[in-house]
């Protein structure tokens, strides 16, 4: 059975609140930093997932006269937020790490070792059922990074308890602690990273803007192109417009090369294409348009001279 989105969030959040529970009593009884440290990070999790289970609903609204492109960043919003979580609890661990470093505390790995084995099998489980689908969704991205920073956190948890169980040796909790916030900071920095470019209607990874324009003026039918403009509505959701010259003719005379246009930019996976034709040549001819207000500036500027 496939599950949209939203269920997978859900089912992935209710296994989460499970984990946490049993992370944060048995951090408490072992007093394990590894363990309570990974149990912060779940309760991020849980706050992310809760974000994310929201933030799918609302993506799923259609344009309307409020939102004209439609709520889709409303998902990149959510991103951006579980991304910072990421980084604030990072922040918290290293703190507390470096704290144990000083005084290492005594640590009860009969405790510890089989909430962490526990955890771990959970956050395999959400990994795997988050996993398909969050290449195309940013939102869904977020989440499921929290989840594998989680995965790879009980791990570490396990390693140290391990360790300790063998040796004694007590830095071993506080070193996986660092370990894990380093992975965690490295998740929410790429999240964060990739969504404000979105958000700044940046070129997305990938495309070159110079030579999508030259394989369009290539065409017979084009004698120039200006004006061009590349960004992304939300993840993997790419834009394109621009103003083409042609020769003047009739808009019916146009189809075709519009339709050829749109082919060549769909097979670079562009999927929102707007494009203006022109007989003549823009003012500005330039490759990229020029938002600014200078001309308009001097010409309001000499008309008040005279």
């Amino acid at each position: 059975m496939k599950l949209t989105p939203e269920k997978r969030l859900f089912v992935t959040f209710s296994i989460t609140l499970l984990i946490l529970f049993a992370e944060v009593v048995g951090g408490l009884i072992s007093n394990s930093l590894a363990l309570l440290s990974d149990a912060g990070h779940v309760l991020t999790d849980a706050f992310a997932l809760g974000l994310s289970m929201i933030a799918a609903r609302i993506s799923k609204r259609p344009s309307d006269y409020k939102a004209t492109y439609g709520y889709q960043r409303v998902g990149l919003l959510a991103a951006v937020i579980n991304g910072l979580s990421l980084l604030s609890i990072s922040v918290f661990i290293f703190y507390e790490s470096y704290h144990r470093f000083l005084s290492p505390p005594s640590i009860n790995t009969s405790v510890m070792l089989p909430v962490a084995i526990g955890g771990l099998l959970g956050n395999i489980m959400m990994a795997w059922i988050l996993g398909g689908g969050h290449h195309h969704d940013l939102n869904i991205k977020s989440a499921w990074l929290h989840v594998l920073g989680d995965t790879l956190s009980s791990v570490g948890v396990i390693i140290s308890g391990v360790i300790l169980y063998l040796t004694g040796w007590t830095y071993a909790d506080p070193i996986a602690g660092i370990l894990i916030g380093i992975i965690i900071i490295s998740g929410g920095i790429r999240v964060v990273k990739e969504a404000t470019s979105i958000f700044l209607d940046l070129v997305p990874k990938g495309f070159d803007v110079e030579d999508i324009a030259k394989r369009i003026a290539e065409l017979p039918e084009v004698m120039g192109i200006h004006d061009v403009h590349l960004w992304s509505l939300a993840h993997k959701r790419v834009s394109f417009s621009g103003h083409i010259w042609v020769h003047d003719q009739k808009l019916s005379e146009l189809e075709p090369l519009r339709k050829k246009i749109e082919a060549l930019l769909g097979e670079l996976k562009i999927s929102h294409i707007l494009l203006q034709f022109e007989c003549a040549e823009c003012a500005t001819n330039g490759l990229y348009c020029q938002v600014h207000m200078q001309e308009e500036e001097k010409r309001d500027h000499s008309g008040h001279h005279h």
